[in-house]
């Protein structure tokens, strides 16, 4: 369970990080949604482009034996972008009032549980600030 709620406490633990909040101090708890950046494999694309008409353009390899290892590092970087299914990456943020902000990366198959158990709390919290209020 990522969120485990005590009579005072809303503790968070999500792999091996733990952390803990008193109710009054949590200010803003939320799911941030972001999308990947390919930087590593664009960059690694244009690298061997590059080498590859330099080769074809600069150098006297008549018999194209650059081809061959151009086209395994196509292959190669073709695999790595394609590999991973999950187009965005899944952050945890909690807000407190003292203006620290912790930010959690999570894994996208945990991300439905764990917003169903930030609604959970978030609608406790609502619940809780209406008894105090009347």
């Amino acid at each position: 369970m990522f969120i485990s709620l005590t009579h005072d406490q809303v503790q968070f633990q999500y792999g091996s990080k733990q952390w803990q909040y008193n109710f009054n101090e949590i200010v803003e708890l939320g799911l941030l949604k972001k999308k990947k950046t390919y930087l590593f494999e664009n960059g690694a694309f244009t690298a061997v482009t590059v080498l590859a008409y330099y080769c074809m353009i600069f150098t006297n390899v008549m018999e194209l034996y650059y081809l061959i290892p151009t086209l395994l590092c196509y292959s190669f970087l073709i695999i790595m972008r394609f590999n991973n299914k999950s187009e965005f990456d899944y952050f945890v943020i909690v807000k407190d009032i003292y203006k620290k902000e912790t930010k959690v990366k999570i894994s996208a198959l945990d991300r439905p549980i764990i917003g169903k158990q930030i609604d959970q709390y978030l609608n406790f919290e609502f619940e809780r600030i209406l008894k105090t209020t009347n």
